[in-house]
Formats: C-alpha cells, sequence, structure tokens
C-alpha cells in the first residue's frame, strides 16, 4: 500500500526525467570541430572543416615585426612566454558576455562563459573554445614541471593549464591577459557570420 502512495511522485520524477531528455536530443551540447563531421557546426560556431583549415594556418613573423604589432607587454608574454602581474592586468576581473581571441591573430580561444572566478588574479577558464585552436607543450621553467599553452595558428604563448578546476573539466586554464583581446559577444557573432559567409563563396 505504501507503495501506491508515492506513485504520484514516481510519475512526475519520470516525466522530468524524459523531458530533460528531449530537451538534451533537441538541444546537444556544442562539440569541438575535431570531435564534428566536417562541415558540421562546431563549438565556436563556424563549420568544422574551417575551424580545421585555420588551426593549419600559421602565422610566423620576426621580433621586429611582432614588436611594432604588440605592445611591449604584450610582447614579452606572448613572444617571450613572460607572465604578467596578477590582478594588474586587464581581464583578470572581466565579466562581460564575449569570446576572448589571441593578440597575435585573428583566432578566437576562450569564451567568456567557461570562464570563472579561481581567486588567482589571472583570467581562468574551464576549456578552450577550440581544442584545434590550443596547444600544449611541458614547460620546465623555474625548476616546476607545468603543462603550457599556447595558440597554434600564431604561437602565441597563453599560460598553464592545472587539473584543479571546476566542472564539468576539472581543468583550469590559468591565461594572460596579454596574450588575449576581448570581443563582445554581439560583434562575435557578425565575425563568425562574416567567416561562414566566406566559407562557402
Amino acid at each position: 500500500m505504501r507503495l501506491f502512495r508515492y506513485l504520484p511522485f514516481f510519475t512526475a520524477l519520470a516525466l522530468v526525467a524524459g523531458a530533460e531528455t528531449d530537451m538534451m536530443k533537441s538541444n546537444p551540447p556544442a562539440k569541438d570541430a575535431l570531435e564534428c563531421k566536417l562541415g558540421e557546426k562546431s563549438a565556436c560556431g563556424l563549420p568544422s572543416n574551417v575551424v580545421i583549415d585555420m588551426s593549419k594556418a600559421k602565422v610566423q613573423r620576426t621580433d621586429a615585426e611582432w614588436m611594432k604589432l604588440l605592445n611591449a607587454r604584450q610582447f614579452q608574454v606572448a613572444r617571450k612566454q613572460g607572465t604578467e602581474p596578477p590582478f594588474q592586468n586587464e581581464y583578470w576581473d572581466n565579466h562581460e558576455d564575449g569570446v576572448y581571441f589571441s593578440v597575435c591573430s585573428d583566432t578566437p580561444l576562450f569564451d567568456s562563459r567557461d570562464k570563472f572566478e579561481s581567486g588567482t588574479g589571472w583570467p581562468s577558464f574551464t576549456k578552450p573554445i577550440e581544442k584545434a585552436f590550443v596547444g600544449e607543450t611541458t614547460d620546465v621553467s623555474y625548476g616546476m614541471e607545468r603543462t603550457e599553452v599556447h595558440c597554434n595558428v600564431d604561437g602565441a604563448h597563453l599560460g598553464h593549464v592545472f587539473p584543479d578546476g571546476p566542472a564539468p573539466t576539472g581543468l583550469r586554464y590559468c591565461i594572460n591577459s596579454a596574450s588575449l583581446k576581448f570581443m563582445p559577444r554581439k560583434a562575435y557573432e557578425a565575425w563568425v557570420a562574416k567567416n561562414q559567409a566566406g566559407a562557402k563563396k
């Protein structure tokens, strides 16, 4: 008899679970370009083939050319693997909605939706917007072994990734503001539309 008392609860629970499953089917989580089928829209909004093509492009300049394009701090951090001071950089406390690009090229790297307050004084993200755009190397400087992250397109040093971040990835991409330039969401949507149109030509 007690079981019948809880039947309405279990029925409601099943309906909610079914509704959530339907929502997941109609709105599946955005996939990284490396996980997409050819031409399928990836997490950054561009077709996967466009993302893969962009990731293979290599922006190369001499130090003299970079120095003309970047300010002193940007050059030291992005091109010479430097580190900016915590809490004294442009984006550590930025709460605007948008996307962070590499300061050295037109490459989107991190979405503000994946940014979180790490308390470190540097912008921190749970993941890159596209895995194809962010590479990793082992960094043994300063007597430590860390995982350095860089932009695959232009080689810019971004920062490091640590295994102490929040869910869902458990990662903390600790990134220098000097290696980034911020684009508000509406401007980013226009950028995506422009690049989608270019891909169709």
